[in-house]
C-alpha cells in the first residue's frame, strides 16, 4: 500500500547521453551505484517520497530521458507534464556543459506559456583530476539562468539527495506563493487525498474581500 502523500511532483532529468542521469536516479531511489550502466532507451521511470516539512510528504515521479538525438521525439512529449527539471552535465566532458543552454532552451520553448523549475547539476565530482569545467563558470551559467547549481557524485553518494531535495523545496515554496498550481490535464503537480491548503481558494478570497469592504460598525 502506498504511503499517503500530500502532493506529487513530476520531475524530468535532462542532458546528454553518458552524463550519469540514470546513475543519479538509481542512487537517489534505490541507494545503489554501478560502474556499468546501459544507455536509456526512450524514457525510464523512478519514484521516491520526501518529507518536506512536518505533515507534508511529496511523492516524486522521476523521469530519466535518453540523451541521444534519435530519441528526442519521444522525450519531448514528457516536457509539458513536468514541473521540475534537473539539467545534468558531466564535469569531465566539456561538450555536455556547452549543450546545457540548448537543453534549457528546447524544454522552455516546448512548455510555453508555462514554466519549469530547474536546477543545474555538475555530475561526477569524484573525478576532480579530470575536471574540464570549473565551479566558477558553472555557477555563472546557473546565475545567468536564474537557477541553483550543485555538484554531485552518484559513485561517492555526494550531494545526490541534496540536489533532489533543493529542487523539491523550490517547487513547494512556489506552490505556497501561488506561482505553481494544479491544472486540469496537467500531470506536473497532483494533489493527494490529504492535500494541505497552501493558498486561499477563490471563494475564501472573495469572502475576505467582502468582509473588509463591509467593515465594522460597532
Amino acid at each position: 500500500m502506498d504511503i499517503l502523500w500530500q502532493y506529487q511532483f513530476r520531475i524530468i532529468l535532462l542532458g546528454d547521453s553518458t552524463v550519469g542521469k540514470s546513475s543519479l536516479l538509481k542512487r537517489f531511489t534505490d541507494g545503489i551505484y554501478s560502474d556499468v550502466a546501459d544507455p536509456t532507451v526512450g524514457v525510464d521511470f523512478y519514484a521516491r517520497s520526501l518529507d518536506i516539512e512536518p505533515g507534508v510528504k511529496i511523492k516524486l515521479q522521476l523521469w530519466d530521458t535518453a540523451g541521444q538525438e534519435r530519441f528526442r521525439s519521444i522525450t519531448t512529449s514528457y516536457y509539458r507534464n513536468s514541473v521540475g527539471g534537473l539539467l545534468v552535465f558531466d564535469l569531465t566532458n566539456r561538450k555536455t556543459f556547452d549543450h546545457v543552454r540548448e537543453w534549457h532552451k528546447e524544454v522552455s520553448e516546448h512548455i510555453l506559456p508555462h514554466h519549469m523549475v530547474y536546477i543545474l547539476i555538475g555530475h561526477k565530482s569524484d573525478l576532480n583530476k579530470d575536471r574540464k569545467v570549473s565551479r566558477d563558470e558553472a555557477e555563472q551559467l546557473a546565475a545567468e539562468m536564474g537557477i541553483r547549481y550543485v555538484e554531485t557524485s552518484a559513485k561517492c553518494n555526494s550531494n545526490v539527495d541534496r540536489a533532489f531535495e533543493l529542487l523539491t523545496r523550490d517547487i513547494y515554496e512556489l506552490m505556497k506563493m501561488g506561482e505553481i498550481v494544479t491544472r486540469d490535464g496537467w500531470d506536473g503537480v497532483k494533489s493527494g487525498l490529504t492535500a494541505k491548503v497552501l493558498y486561499p481558494s477563490e471563494d475564501e478570497e472573495e469572502l475576505a474581500t467582502a468582509t473588509a469592504e463591509k467593515g465594522c460598525h460597532c
